[in-house]
């Protein structure tokens, strides 16, 4: 598998993890995760440079890359604790979209096969459409669920000419049916898009949508409890996707299409680490981190914690731990 080199930055991985070959299956064979970069943003409708968040994600952090995370509230070491290793970046170049996603899409089932969580650092949300076909084929159609964190639906039908876009994954996943609209649920919807048409398109096939007008009233967290039921309702996994303008642009400025009123930074980490402690997570990614618009890497740093907040999670999970959110931490080994 092709690995980009300086065009992207340096060739590092996630916090300085071990690299591995997704050619050579015995190099990830014992990963309890293994992250895949994606860097690619020929589906933006508006700001580019996502293709540069792959780079940022794995690089931006204040810590020594010396192989620990602990975790302060859940009394685990994400790097430690699981076998976390980065199989590089897929080879995607941003004029061929098709092409883009046909080789992210092998590269994600390749993971998935192993037995470990891919974790995809894009990239624009156009990457969600492989990555979660990805999974599915290895977990069976229709047998993942979807938690979408996202200010916008990602469920246009031809935008710009095209069926494949940012604006467009949730829709092409679910048409193929590799995941089913009424196990799709999406977090911090807001703002002026999607119209009628796209809306109804959404209500047919059963999607659960909690704008954040909804989640001001019930609370996240009552928000996140009746989206879990409907999750693990007949799916044997849950994909988890976040898009970074789910947040506020005061703490995520860094990204292609911005819209005021969502999420804290500190609602988002505290969801992701409750989703992946609580919940069997087969998948993640991190989507639309665009460095060139963002303020002293307010939006890298969220984003690189986004993914420990995941690793954290999925580690706490495998020891048994489980959390009450309104209580301490659980030791239920």
């Amino acid at each position: 598998m092709s690995r980009y080199g300086a065009q992207f930055g340096p060739d590092l991985t996630f916090l300085g993890v071990d690299a591995c070959d997704l050619d050579d299956v015995s190099s990830y064979a014992d990963a309890d995760v293994v992250v895949v970069g994606a860097p690619f943003d020929g589906g933006t409708s508006h700001r580019p440079g996502a293709r540069f968040g792959p780079m940022a994600i794995r690089s931006t952090c204040y810590l020594p890359q010396d192989g620990s995370r602990p975790h302060l509230a859940l009394r685990v070491d994400a790097l430690r604790d699981i076998r976390v290793l980065d199989a590089g970046d897929v080879e995607m170049y941003s004029g061929d979209v098709e092409r883009s996603i046909s080789s992210l899409a092998a590269a994600v089932h390749k993971v998935a096969g192993s037995g470990a969580v891919p974790l995809v650092l894009g990239g624009d949300h156009t990457v969600t459409l492989p990555d979660a076909t990805g999974v599915a084929r290895h977990h069976g159609f229709g047998r993942v669920s979807m938690l979408h964190f996202d200010a916008h639906a990602d469920t246009g039908d031809i935008e710009f000419g095209s069926l494949y876009g940012h604006g467009q994954p949730m829709r092409r996943l679910i048409e193929s049916g590799a995941l089913r609209g009424d196990r799709f649920l999406q977090i911090g919807l807001r703002g002026y898009w999607p119209g009628p048409e796209t809306l109804g398109w959404m209500a047919e096939q059963r999607m659960r949508s909690f704008e954040m007008t909804e989640i001001g009233a019930r609370g996240l967290d009552a928000c996140l409890t009746e989206a879990f039921a409907i999750a693990l309702d007949d799916c044997e996994g849950v994909f988890l996707s976040v898009d970074v303008d789910v947040c506020d642009p005061g703490h995520a400025p860094g990204t292609g299409t911005p819209e005021p009123g969502g999420l804290s930074a500190r609602q988002l980490l505290d969801s992701v680490r409750r989703i992946c402690l609580e919940l069997p997570v087969v998948g993640v990614d991190i989507v639309e981190v665009a460095p060139p618009y963002d303020q002293s890497e307010i939006t890298a740093y969220l984003a690189n914690r986004v993914a420990l907040e995941a690793l954290s999670g999925i580690a706490a999970r495998k020891r048994g731990l489980s959390h009450d959110p309104a209580g301490p931490l659980l030791d239920g080994r």
